[in-house]
């Protein structure tokens, strides 16, 4: 299997040349700690400080994916998006913001970007956010295929953050795929809301545990819709994900 120097299975644009990536960041400390990561990853990566330095980048590198802060010294990177689509139509969006209301992020999505992570984020995640961003727009191939959980038909790919059951691939959010995750890794176990809680959203949730219950019915519609059940609920005790007995 081939590796990048991270260790990660080698992911590569399909004609196997490097894929293209445009970091934009008005703080340049931060610029040069992301460019070089993700060069570590084998990447062909450029910078830009700013919106219109952004576009004039875009339009030389023609990248496949765009780590675009929101706040921008010239410009929104609401308004660099809707630019780098007339450059580069298909290229994937991951928006940096400082900003976690619920309006911003929907703001962010409803411009066309694909994902956000906000700020303080780790370079692991958003590397990930990158690789499954690039897997699923078919702008990337892996060598071999990452690491993968299995729970009957249910398969996750932790790399690519990508989830089929029965070979359908299901689209999660950030959150839900963190709680499938964590159900998947510990496939019959019950685990009680204080533990999902602890486990996904990692801080006090204010005893709010009808968050848990919120979620939950997010992943029943997309993991079980129109198929034998995965996801139970053990009245008084928690939930539990179990592979479908044939």
């Amino acid at each position: 299997m081939k590796t990048s120097r991270s260790g990660r299975p080698a992911l590569t644009r399909p004609d196997g040349t490097p894929l293209r990536v445009l970091v934009v960041d008005d703080d340049p400390d931060l610029a040069e700690v992301l460019s070089g990561a993700l060069r570590y990853e084998g990447w062909d990566v450029r910078t830009a400080g700013d919106g219109a330095a952004a576009v004039a980048e875009a339009r030389d590198l023609m990248p496949d994916a765009v780590v675009l802060d929101v706040m921008l010294p010239d410009t929104d990177g609401f308004q660099v998006l809707r630019s780098l689509h007339s450059v580069q139509p298909g290229v994937c969006v991951l928006f940096l913001t400082a900003r976690d209301a619920v309006e911003d992020r929907i703001a962010g999505i409803t411009a066309g970007g694909d994902d956000y992570v906000t700020k303080p984020f780790s370079l692991e995640e958003v590397i990930a956010r990158l690789r499954g961003l690039l897997r699923r727009a078919g702008m990337a191939r892996q060598l071999e295929e990452g690491p993968r959980m299995t729970v009957g038909d249910l398969v996750m790919n932790e790399e690519a953050r990508e989830v089929t059951r029965a070979g359908e691939l299901i689209e999660l959010s950030p959150t839900e795929f963190e709680l499938l995750r964590f159900l998947m890794r510990n496939p019959r176990r019950v685990l009680s809301k204080a533990q999902i809680l602890d486990r996904v959203w990692s801080y006090d949730f204010g005893g709010q545990a009808h968050v848990v219950e919120l979620y939950i019915s997010y992943l029943r519609k997309k993991v079980d819709a129109g198929r034998e059940p995965m996801i139970h609920t053990v009245r008084g005790a928690g939930y539990v994900l179990k592979p479908v007995v044939r």
